[in-house]
């Protein structure tokens, strides 16, 4: 999708701290971290919000979530904790429409999030 900023990161359009990619995923800083560690994993395919996965692109999420786990082990946060969070829509919080997971870690989380 031409106007998204993942896709363009995705691209290479606009730069990013690219700290993780392969064929599926892309994984980079957030460029306003809550967690001294705030990395966002996302499909190299355009898909706006959770609610548009279908049966041929869900493994995605899967896909994702072990990215994420592979990292934060990378990272010396697999002992001590890490969050993995997915918003969906306005109201949950997702303010770029191109589903991503968000990998918080190095510093206590408090529950619930808010």
């Amino acid at each position: 999708m031409s106007d998204c900023l993942f896709c363009k990161i995705a691209n290479a359009t606009i730069p990013a701290k690219i700290v993780y990619r392969d064929e599926t995923v892309l994984a980079f800083e957030d460029i306003n971290p809550q967690a001294p560690t705030h990395l966002l994993i996302i499909p190299r395919e355009h898909i706006a919000t959770l609610n548009n996965l279908t049966d041929d692109n869900q493994h995605l999420v899967g896909h994702m979530a072990a990215t994420g786990a592979k990292l934060a082990k990378e990272k010396d946060h697999a002992e001590d904790g890490y969050r993995l969070v997915m918003n969906c829509n306005a109201d949950a919080g997702q303010t770029v429409f191109h589903i991503h997971m968000h990998l918080l870690a190095g510093r206590q989380m408090d529950w619930p999030p808010g």
